[in-house]
């Protein structure tokens, strides 16, 4: 059992930083993939960043890639999204995920907080 919070939204201008941080209760948490999500207002929700269970590898969206840095903190049970350069594309609804399964699909992970709005100004 997983419980998962998210903060750190807001709105920022274009070109400006947020970080995003996701904690998480239940002992099984350190060991499962941590996952980054993003679902803009019409659109299908989109994979964004992924942690694998190891901890030592992790994958970006090319949208994101260069800008978006996902890292964690075991002892702490939280994971974070640090966000650099954003754009107005980037403006969204950020969910983070975890699972006991690595995967870029939504629909592969159990654990779900409940979201953190993003919003970019230009």
């Amino acid at each position: 059992q997983v419980q998962l919070v998210e903060s750190g939204g807001g709105l920022v201008q274009a070109g400006g930083s947020l970080r995003l941080s996701c904690a998480a209760s239940g002992r099984t948490f350190s060991s499962y993939t941590k996952a980054w999500f993003r679902q803009a207002p019409g659109k299908e929700r989109e994979f964004v960043a992924v942690i694998v269970r190891s901890g030592g590898s992790t994958y970006y969206a090319d949208s994101v890639k260069g800008r978006f840095t996902a890292s964690r903190d075991n002892a702490e049970n939280t994971v974070y999204l640090q966000m650099n350069s954003l754009k107005p594309e980037d403006t969204a609804v950020y969910y983070c995920a975890a699972g006991p399964l690595s995967s870029v699909l939504s629909a592969s992970y159990d654990y779900w907080g409940q979201g953190t709005q993003v919003t970019v100004s230009s």
